[in-house]
């Protein structure tokens, strides 16, 4: 296990896993809602069904 401060946790919206912190979402955590980009094209094609 790596030592150091705990990563920030989130729950993806559209499959509801758990994901941590990344780097290039530093600028930009309060925003991130999904997990990944497979995960975030999904969310959009359930608004246009």
């Amino acid at each position: 296990m790596k030592k150091g401060k705990p990563r920030r946790e989130k729950i993806c919206q559209v499959c509801g896993l758990p994901f941590t912190w990344r780097k290039k979402w530093a600028k930009c955590w309060d925003d991130v809602r999904y997990c990944s980009q497979r995960c975030r094209l999904q969310r959009k094609k359930k608004h246009h069904e």
